[in-house]
């Protein structure tokens, strides 16, 4: 049984996405350990307590300086004996040493076809800003591993969603989390739960 994660930030529709697709047996061999926050009123909490699923809240604003805090998460999640940690929405750039000791078993959820408009800076609502600002007319969504960079890790799932001509940047927000967010994160999971991929020489191969 493969024991998440689910690192969140705000509302949580991508932890609700994960929680419903366990519950309904979508994602196999699968148990929601924990769910950590860095925001006390974020509501991907009440969504966690609604399901039985524990949960913390660590916040870099309670310590005195990002190594206490780095060392502190660290800690937390370490506690939790997990196999997989999730970024659904994170906002919190992860310790180093957190991305060191659990090489290839962190995965984050991106809103856009990574290598476009991911990086510093573009996160949320400010991916399909800039995305229509740009005038492209596909974008989508890449699950992916985390490592040292920003958006930078092995490539697991990615799926495209059309862009509208009276899109604005929150109805294309919506459209590329239900086309393609909800979609593509549980299969990552489900994927990895099952041994179904591994990471040679940086990328991401099925198994067969």
């Amino acid at each position: 049984m493969l024991r998440i994660g689910v690192c969140v930030s705000g509302g949580g529709t991508n932890l609700q996405a994960i929680i419903d697709k366990v519950e309904s047996g979508v994602i196999t061999n699968t148990e929601i350990a924990v769910v950590v926050s860095n925001n006390a009123g974020a509501y991907a909490l009440e969504r966690a307590k609604a399901h039985g699923i524990p949960s913390i809240c660590i916040s870099p604003k309670a310590y005195e300086n990002r190594e206490d805090f780095n060392e502190a998460f660290v800690n937390a999640i370490d506690s939790y004996d997990l196999d997989l940690i999730v970024l659904a929405g994170f906002l919190v750039v992860i310790p180093p040493a957190l991305v060191e000791k659990y090489r290839n078993r962190i995965i984050n959820i991106h809103p856009s076809l990574i290598p476009s408009f991911c990086g510093t800076g573009n996160y949320g609502l400010t991916v399909h800003e800039n995305a229509l600002k740009r005038g492209v007319k596909v974008t989508g969504a890449t699950v992916h591993f985390v490592d040292e960079g920003t958006d930078t890790g092995p490539i697991i799932l990615q799926k495209a969603v059309a862009v509208e001509d009276d899109d604005t940047p929150k109805s294309l927000q919506l459209r590329v989390m239900e086309q393609a967010e909800w979609e593509i994160l549980p299969k990552a999971i489900d994927l990895i739960a099952n041994d179904k991929i591994q990471v040679v020489d940086g990328r991401v191969i099925r198994r067969k």
